[in-house]
C-alpha cells in the first residue's frame, strides 16, 4: 500500500476515535482470523507468532508494555528497583485466580520461571543475569541480578515470559501435559473448544481481576487456510478482524477501501519483525562465509519488498532493525549484485551441491518469496531443493538443525540484549528449540560483545558495543537478512480499543469492545 494511502487511513481511523470517544459496551462476540493454524498454546512451549496472538489473551505476564515499551501493570501491581540496579522487587495483585479457580500466587512465578529456562529460548536468554529469584511471602517475589541489567524490566511481556500454573504442570511431563492443549491461565479470555481446522473458541473470563473486563463475551478464532477466502470472510462480514499478516499484501489496498473499515500499524512497537533466512552453518557449502555472502547478493530483497510485499517493508542491513536500540547502518552493504555472487561461489569452491530451501508455510505471500529466492539462487548456479511443510513440521526440521536454508521472521523485543543476542551467540544452540542460534554460529568475540553488551553502562558504552557486534555480524553473515516487515492491521470500526499497547492484539481483547 502506498504510504500515503496507509497514512491517511492511519489518521482517518484515529481522528475517529478520538472525536467518538464512548464508554466501552460490554457483550458481543468478535470474529478474527487467525493465520496460519498455530501448532499448539502452550505459550511456555511454543512461541510462533499465531500462538503468541491467542494465547496472549488467555495467559498473562507480571507487566504490559506501552506503545512506547514503558512497563505498566499486569500481573505485578507495582515494582520497585534497589539502588545499585541489581534487585527487583515485584508485588503481585491479590485475589488473581487461575480459569479453573486456583489461587495465582508467588509460588506460580517461581515455578514458571524455572520452566522456562528450559521450554522457552528467549526466556533463558532473559534471565542470564539472574542470580536468585526469592518469594518471601505469597505476593512478594525478589528477583537478584549477578549484575545491573538495564533492559530487566523489558522481559516480562506475555509471550516472553508468561505464568504457567505450578499445579497442573508441576511433576508431569510438560511437553505431553494435557494442558497443552486446552490451556489455563490468568488472562481475559478461557479456553473453550479448538475444532482443527476450523476455529478455535476462547470465552469470557467471568472472574477477571479487572473490573468490568472483559468486555467481549467471546472470541472465535478463524481457521481459513486459503488466501482468498481469508479476504471474502472479511468482505462478506464473517470476519471482524484480520490482524496483521493474516490476508496476503496485495489484498491490504483493496479490503482497506472497504466502507465502515479501519486500519492501523500500531501494536508491533515491541516485535519489530524481521525476516531473514537461516543458514545452516555446521556443514556443507554454507559452513564457508563465502557461501552465505554470495547468497547475501544473489537475492533481489528490493523485488521481495516492492513486489511480493506491495511496499510493506524495508530492506534490512543486519541483525537490528532499525526501529530498536543501538541500531547502525554503517556496516557492510550487500547490494543485489548476481555476478559478485557467482564470484564468492567460485571462489569458495561450490560444485553445485544440493541446498535444501525450506519455505515458511504462513500463506501466499511466504509461497511467492520461497519461489522468488529459489530463482534468485538458482541464477547464481546454486542447486536448490525446495522442501514443502507445514508449520509444526517446519519447526521440528529447523529445531533438528534439518535444513540447509529456511524462513522465518523474528521479533526483537526493543533491544538488543532481549531480541537479537539470543540468535548469535553460542551459549544459545539448543537442539530441539526453534528460535535460538538454530544456525549454529558460533563466534568468542560475538559471545564476548553481547555478554557485555548486556550490563555495560552508561547507553553510550552499550552503543558502541553492539554497533561493533552488528559490524561483524553483517560480515559474517550467520543468516542471510531480508526485510524490516510491516502489517497492518485491518477491522470493522465498531471494534473499539483493540490496539492499547505494544504487542496490539497478541493482548489487546482484554480492552475492546464492539460499538454495537
Amino acid at each position: 500500500m502506498p504510504k500515503r494511502v496507509l497514512l491517511g487511513l492511519l489518521l482517518a481511523c484515529g481522528l475517529a476515535a478520538s472525536a467518538l470517544a464512548q464508554e466501552p459496551k460490554t457483550g458481543g462476540v468478535i470474529n478474527a482470523v487467525i493465520q496460519p493454524e498455530p501448532p499448539g498454546l502452550m505459550l511456555a512451549m511454543v512461541q510462533n507468532g499465531p500462538v503468541q496472538m491467542v494465547s496472549g489473551n488467555i495467559f498473562e505476564g507480571l507487566l504490559r508494555y506501552s506503545p512506547k515499551l514503558d512497563p505498566q501493570p499486569e500481573l505485578a501491581e507495582s515494582w520497585s528497583v534497589s539502588e545499585d540496579a541489581k534487585t527487583y522487587t515485584f508485588k503481585l495483585r491479590k485475589g488473581v485466580t487461575w480459569h479453573d479457580g486456583k489461587p495465582f500466587t508467588a509460588a506460580d512465578v517461581l515455578f514458571s520461571i524455572e520452566m522456562l529456562k528450559q521450554t522457552h529460548a528467549r526466556a533463558r536468554t532473559n534471565l542470564a543475569q539472574l542470580e536468585k529469584v526469592e518469594t518471601p511471602d505469597d505476593y512478594t517475589v525478589v528477583f537478584t541480578l549477578k549484575q545491573p541489567f538495564g533492559p530487566f524490566l523489558g522481559i516480562f511481556e506475555v509471550g516472553s515470559m508468561p505464568m504457567v500454573p505450578k499445579h497442573l504442570y508441576e511433576g508431569t511431563d510438560w511437553k505431553t501435559n494435557p494442558y497443552n492443549n486446552a490451556p489455563v491461565g490468568t488472562g481475559p479470555f478461557m479456553f473453550k473448544e479448538w475444532q482443527k481446522g476450523s476455529f478455535i473458541r476462547l470465552v469470557k473470563n467471568p472472574n477477571y481481576y479487572e473490573k468490568g473486563k472483559p468486555y467481549l463475551d467471546e472470541i472465535y478464532w478463524q481457521i481459513i487456510p486459503d488466501a482468498a477466502a481469508r479476504s471474502v470472510a472479511y468482505e462478506t462480514g464473517k470476519v471482524d478482524v484480520l490482524p496483521g499478516g493474516s490476508v496476503e499484501n496485495f489484498d491490504v489496498p483493496r479490503l482497506s477501501k472497504l466502507k465502515d473499515t479501519c486500519v492501523t500499524g500500531a501494536g508491533w512497537e515491541f516485535f519489530s519483525p524481521l525476516a531473514w533466512l537461516w543458514l545452516n552453518n555446521r556443514q556443507g557449502p554454507l559452513a564457508d562465509k563465502r557461501v552465505r555472502q554470495a547468497i547475501m547478493y544473489a537475492i533481489d530483497r528490493d523485488f521481495a519488498k516492492d513486489v511480493i510485499w506491495n511496499g510493506l517493508g524495508k530492506v534490512a542491513t543486519g541483525p537490528s532493525a532499525s526501529t530498536i536500540k543501538y541500531y547502525t547502518d554503517d556496516v557492510k552493504k550487500y547490494p543485489y549484485d548476481p555476478a559478485k555472487a557467482k564470484a564468492l561461489l567460485k571462489e569458495a569452491g561450490y560444485k553445485g551441491e544440493k541446498i535444501r530451501l525450506l519455505p515458511l508455510a504462513y500463506g501466499e505471500t511466504w509461497q511467492r518469496w520461497g519461489e522468488a529466492v529459489k530463482q534468485n539462487l538458482q541464477d547464481v548456479g546454486m542447486t536448490i531443493e525446495t522442501i514443502a511443510t507445514d508449520v509444526a513440521g517446519g519447526n521440528q526440521k529447523i529445531g533438528d538443525w534439518d535444513y540447509d536454508i529456511a524462513f522465518t521472521y523474528l521479533y526483537q523485543y526493543g533491544d538488543p540484549a532481549l531480541g537479537v543476542g539470543r540468535n548469535y551467540i553460542s551459549g544459545n544452540i539448543a537442539k530441539g528449540q526453534v528460535f535460538n542460534n538454530v544456525e549454529g554460529y558460533s563466534n568468542p568475540e560475538i559471545d564476548k560483545l553481547f555478554a557485555e553488551g548486556a550490563v555495560a553502562t552508561p547507553d553510550s558504552k552499550r552503543k558502541e558495543i553492539y554497533e561493533k557486534a552488528q559490524k561483524i555480524l553483517v560480515e559474517d553473515v550467520p543468516v542471510a537478512w531480508m526485510l524490516e516487515l510491516q502489517f497492518p492491521t485491518i477491522m470493522r470500526c465498531k471494534v473499539k480499543n483493540l490496539i492499547t499497547t505494544g504487542i496490539g492484539v497478541n493482548d489487546g481483547f482484554k480492552d475492546a469492545w464492539l460499538d454495537k
